[in-house]
């Protein structure tokens, strides 16, 4: 009889992680439970919170997976990947310093959780690498492909663009297919103690938001002042950095105009931040850069549902691949916010085709 399929899942303490084990215990895999330690050990013994602040990488967090697995009676082990965590922290300083507002999410999920994870999983001899993202892997004779989750509101797939396509088909998302509401019922179910644990901050090294604080912390020299201007280049005040600020903001910028402003172009060679009506945010489209494909590369023009950051409404554009691994997505309306630094992710239905970096907007 052929063996169980030998699978590694990410436990990272909360519900969604300790769900997907349970569904997998169930299901009759061989599961073996791991917690990243992204945090200095030290500060994790001393039951503080590390570098990626509460609901991720605590002490606590890991004692809430090792005690689901052990309800589940799988082996767990805990490896410590700061200084791979850390490498994620110091291009979320980077690219704020250069104006730009990224997502260290897709890169945590690409270098780490289906990077050093799946190194983790080849050295023991497993067979694929699961978490408690919503999401959903669908396999087809033609390969593995990644849709979105059944629940919308909670959909992650944006944040997953980067896997190699090559490893879905060794990818596992055992919560992909369950609304929020039915992961808890069924943590509640099995006794779980996690099944009302409060969900983790969007970025978990920066609890509170604030984070400008961090880039000062890490780039103090970054925060030079320059001018803010308005649509016409009149200087209308001045700024405190440009790390402070990123497209869209409308708190926070310290100048008043008689009606409200936010950032429509942050430009970090002339350190200087334009502001204009909400009406003046609107693009026509992008660029994108270091595109990948979980398809086929198209060879021209093609139709796709755009989304532009995390809890953007996808919107129908065409996309257009260009020289250079990169495409022009010309959205069918214009969009608000076209963030330099976000990911541009795009969809047919609910599958992914790809996604890339934005560069640049297009008026």
């Amino acid at each position: 009889m052929k063996p169980p399929e030998h699978v590694v899942v990410a436990m990272s303490g909360g519900v969604d992680s300790s769900v997907a084990a349970s569904i997998l215990v169930e299901q009759g895999f061989s599961v073996t439970g791991l917690f990243m330690r992204l945090g200095h050990p030290t500060v994790e013994a001393a039951e503080a919170d590390g570098p990626c602040g509460k609901g991720c990488c605590s002490a606590g967090d890991a004692a809430d997976a090792r005690f689901v697995a052990g309800r589940l009676e799988i082996p767990f082990f805990a490896l410590n990947f700061h200084d791979d965590f850390d490498r994620i922290i110091e291009y979320f300083v980077d690219e704020y310093t250069q104006g730009r507002t990224p997502n260290p999410c897709i890169l945590c999920n690409e270098f780490l959780k289906f990077g050093r994870l799946f190194d983790y999983a080849r050295a023991i001899g497993a067979d694929a690498v699961a978490t408690g993202h919503y999401a959903r892997i669908d396999a087809t004779a033609n390969g593995a492909n990644l849709h979105r989750a059944v629940d919308q509101a909670k959909d992650q797939s944006y944040v997953l663009f980067g896997l190699r396509r090559d490893l879905l088909g060794r990818i596992r998302f055992p919560i992909g297919h369950l609304t929020k509401d039915q992961v808890r019922r069924h943590a509640e179910r099995l006794g779980l103690p996690v099944h009302d644990k409060p969900d983790s901050s969007d970025i978990c090294f920066v609890p509170d938001r604030d984070y400008s604080r961090l880039v000062r912390e890490r780039r103090p020299s970054a925060f030079v002042p320059g001018d803010v201007v308005d649509a016409d280049d009149r200087i209308v005040g001045r700024h405190e950095g440009i790390p402070s600020y990123t497209v869209g903001q409308r708190r926070g910028l310290g100048i008043a105009m008689g009606s409200p402003m936010y950032v429509t172009a942050i430009d970090p060679e002339a350190n200087r931040i334009t502001l204009g009506p909400k009406m003046a945010l609107l693009r026509a489209g992008l660029i994108a850069s270091r595109v990948r494909w979980l398809t086929d590369e198209p060879a021209d023009v093609v139709r796709a549902d755009v989304q532009i950051r995390y809890a953007h409404q996808a919107t129908p554009a065409t996309v257009e691949p260009l020289s250079g691994n990169r495409v022009c997505v010309r959205f069918d309306m214009p969009q608000p916010a076209v963030t330099p630094g976000q990911a541009a992710v795009f969809y047919q239905g609910d599958r992914v085709l790809g996604g890339g970096w934005i560069d640049a907007s297009l008026c």
